[in-house]
């Protein structure tokens, strides 16, 4: 798909994905994050004609610009979608596959430790919250969704939900993954609030446990 394709597709999902857009020529003039992908492209290319210093430039710019840095050469597929984008961290080994969709405070980066790929795979159709950060040289599966603010240290397999700090699948191919005792709530597509945290889940479970002994305790003591 040549340069200009990939654009126009990028601003109809943009287009599609956001309610608040009123038009393309809106979304194509002001939207940080389609051109934010704009920028990468042209980055991109200079970058594979071993231009560096110029695609440099233009990634920082676009930076300063956007709120928003993509290495030049970090690989991105086509109709990707970057929501709001500030914050959004793309590294020079990561790979985006297409039809993603990725917010705000975003990090797709490396933990230091690791030489050559450093960054992650991030498949098809794979949605990534607000302030998630999925840091190291592993592959996150196709249609994966990662809640907002998670941070993902391992690889997801396709078609699977995780949460928390660090991450844990709490979902895999439409079936809930965790033990049905922690009260697991159906979790709505593109929903980056309403997704249960086992482990705090528990934690209240043992505060209301403990809060309940106290009482009856409290109330042994009484008789």
């Amino acid at each position: 798909m040549n340069f200009f394709k990939l654009i126009d597709e990028e601003i109809k999902i943009a287009f599609d994905r956001d309610p608040a857009a009123r038009s393309k020529a809106q979304v194509f003039l002001l939207y940080p994050g389609v051109k934010a992908l704009i920028h990468y492209r042209i980055a991109h290319y200079f970058e594979k004609k071993g231009h560096h210093f110029i695609a440099d430039w233009i990634s920082k710019r676009t930076r300063r610009k956007t709120g928003i840095e993509i290495h030049p050469a970090a690989q991105i597929g086509k109709g990707v979608f970057i929501d709001h984008g500030m914050g959004v961290v793309i590294g020079e080994t990561a790979i985006v596959g297409d039809y993603c969709t990725i917010y705000q405070g975003v990090t797709l980066g490396g933990t230091g430790k690791d030489k050559g790929k450093r960054h992650p795979t991030i498949g098809k159709n794979v949605t990534i919250g607000s302030g998630a950060k999925v840091l190291g040289p592993f592959t996150v599966g196709d249609n994966s969704k990662i809640a907002a603010n998670a941070v993902v240290l391992s690889e997801i397999p396709p078609n699977s939900t995780c949460v928390g700090v660090p991450a844990h699948i709490v979902k895999r191919d439409n079936k809930r993954v965790a033990p049905a005792k922690l009260g697991y709530m159906p979790i709505a597509d593109l929903d980056q609030i309403h997704i249960p945290d086992p482990i705090s889940m528990e934690l209240c479970r043992l505060e209301a446990e403990i809060k309940r002994l106290n009482k009856k305790l409290e109330e042994n003591k009484n008789d």
